[in-house]
């Protein structure tokens, strides 16, 4: 039988895919889940810098994580969710003193405070490091409740749903998405690393927002790479097994997935021996992260990683980290505290490693989620929402501010599609174009990157936090 091989871009993508994650099904260690191979447009870059997208996987519950404070407006949320609310006396030592003043569409001001948990990111605020986006959620273009109402705009797909709406975040597509933004931003950059391989770095495991056209998610562990012990280390205590074993796995091959799998064992191996020498000859870190915490010990990971860019030769990167446990439908009083708590001391510590390393202003952290949550609540919980806060910290953020609209809080107001579920009047695609901005895409860039962006006025496309 003759083997055919195709000059088809849609069959050979197909083809690579499938090569790709049959060899992350087979050899799962290897931690290189890898996506199509394609041309990108290349950006130069002669400075560093990185995006670091901390994803709270479950739907964080907005309303007890930046709290109007307010005559005005903690009496209405006080009103909405009495038996989840934060008393007034209990965020005292969080209240946000910032630097503008966002007031609702009708014109009234708003004080807001963090939760108590997270206290540990007032100096950030304080320094100017850190900044809230207000009511940011996925959005086709801008969109008005009436219109939600009548369905006479497009909106985003399968709302209120898990999987879609983190990928509709991730990507501006539902669930089976093949690039997200991280991804598609990485694209732009690859060719200027000297080491592509590092561009685009996901320590909690596989997302799509890291998947670009031809840039690829490289998969790490909390500890560094994921090595094959059996090329890395004597195979039944023999070095010429192990050998003989690397030999077979990247030999030329001619079938078309055959080779795609010789070229991803290669590709896996030879990151782990960049990656491993970088690490070791690394600087120390002597900000201490706090044992036990995931997400610190995720952010710990691309710290080290940072910390040894030029060894990698990188100039540009894009970080994933996640915390998962935020579909809090009960036990919103126990359990959201906690992920808090452990929110704010990994960020903290992440941007003390930071600034021990002396590259603050070259790191960009910013927080996402599914969708916000109901700020009614559903006995002790809440349920899935849309539009939700969230913060954006670094050395190059325009903090102590406030950024976007603060939503109406009025049972069935103009805001509240039902049960205090946020319409957004801020779009992920704002959000991130912001920060591609700041990282260095031109405006037919981000147009590129970020499908919906178009739908918006040019002077609105970014909201100026970095």
């Amino acid at each position: 039988m003759t083997t055919r091989h195709t000059t088809d871009p849609s069959r050979r993508a197909f083809l690579q895919r499938g090569a790709a994650l049959s060899m992350a099904g087979a050899a799962a260690p290897w931690a290189l889940n890898l996506a199509a191979m394609g041309e990108a447009a290349a950006t130069t870059a002669s400075d560093y810098k990185a995006l670091v997208c901390v994803f709270l996987y479950g739907g964080n519950d907005y309303g007890n994580t930046l709290i109007p404070t307010d005559a005005t407006h903690y009496p209405l949320y006080d009103a909405q969710r009495p038996a989840l609310a934060y008393k007034l006396p209990a965020l005292a030592g969080t209240t946000l003193n910032a630097l503008n003043t966002p007031v609702d569409r009708d014109g009234v001001p708003y004080q807001y405070a963090l939760a108590p948990e997270l206290g540990l990111l007032m100096p950030l605020w304080q320094a100017g490091q850190l900044a809230t986006v207000l009511n940011v959620g996925t959005l086709v273009q801008p969109t008005t409740k009436t219109q939600y109402l009548a369905r006479s705009v497009p909106l985003p797909p399968k709302l209120f749903s898990h999987n879609d709406q983190q990928s509709v975040w991730q990507a501006s597509s539902p669930e089976g998405a093949t690039s997200g933004w991280g991804g598609r931003m990485g694209d732009l950059f690859e060719a200027g690393n000297g080491n592509a391989t590092f561009t685009c770095v996901n320590v909690s495991g596989n997302a799509v927002f890291m998947s670009g056209r031809s840039a690829v998610q490289y998969q790490v562990s909390t500890s560094g790479s994921v090595a094959l012990k059996a090329v890395k280390q004597p195979l039944f205590g023999s070095t010429a097994c192990s050998d003989a074993l690397k030999a077979l796995i990247t030999a030329p091959r001619a079938h078309v997935l055959e080779a795609e799998h010789t070229r991803v064992a290669d590709r896996s191996l030879k990151a782990d021996a960049s990656l491993s020498a970088a690490l070791a000859g690394a600087p120390a870190i002597t900000t201490p992260f706090t044992a036990g915490n995931k997400l610190a010990d995720q952010l710990k990971m691309v710290a080290r990683m940072i910390s040894c860019a030029d060894a990698l030769t990188v100039k540009r990167q894009v970080f994933f980290v996640s915390l998962g446990g935020f579909d809090t439908h009960d036990g919103l009083l126990t359990q959201h505290p906690a992920l808090l708590t452990d929110v704010a001391a990994a960020l903290s510590e992440f941007q003390a490693a930071l600034t021990e390393l002396g590259v603050a202003p070259q790191v960009s952290t910013f927080t996402a989620s599914d969708f916000g949550r109901s700020l009614a609540g559903n006995n002790d919980g809440s349920d899935h929402g849309w539009g939700s806060m969230h913060f954006v910290l670094g050395g190059a953020v325009h903090g102590q501010r406030h950024y976007g609209s603060a939503p109406v809080i009025a049972n069935n107001g103009p805001d509240d599609v039902g049960q205090g579920r946020l319409l957004p009047t801020t779009s992920v695609d704002q959000y991130a174009a912001t920060l591609g901005r700041w990282f260095g895409l031109s405006d037919a860039q981000l147009l590129e990157v970020l499908p919906h962006l178009s739908h918006y006025n040019a002077s609105a496309r970014t909201l100026g936090f970095v």
